[in-house]
């Protein structure tokens, strides 16, 4: 999708939707959850990535929230994260359903080669 576009469907500027991407502007929580829903991805997608000492501190892991020991068993859902989303998404871009098949048959092979060990 083209930041025109995105911009569009956020009822904003190109310029703005520019100043979100280089961090000029801050992305606060009601805009995370437009994009998510104009994406067609789960919140979860844009921290996929986040560095471990910044994912302890967001979950309260510097003792402020309160929260932190139940952030700490919290475990995501496979389905919700970005490289899921990427692979059922490059999945279904194989037009032939035999090759699409075969790379099925291979990621399950795979998927129980890793149980076995």
């Amino acid at each position: 999708m083209s930041q025109e576009k995105l911009a569009q469907a956020l009822g904003l500027t190109f310029q703005q939707v520019q100043k979100y991407e280089r961090g000029t502007n801050r992305v606060g929580s009601s805009r995370l959850y437009e994009l998510s829903k104009i994406l067609d991805v789960p919140i979860q997608f844009f921290f996929d990535e986040m560095p471990a000492e910044i994912a302890a501190t967001a979950r309260g892991g510097n003792g402020g929230s309160g929260f932190s020991e139940a952030a700490a068993d919290y475990e995501p859902d496979t389905l919700a994260k970005r490289e899921t989303l990427e692979l059922v998404r490059a999945y279904y871009r194989i037009k032939s359903p035999r090759v699409r098949k075969k790379v099925f048959d291979l990621a399950k092979t795979l998927g129980r080669a890793e149980d076995a060990d």
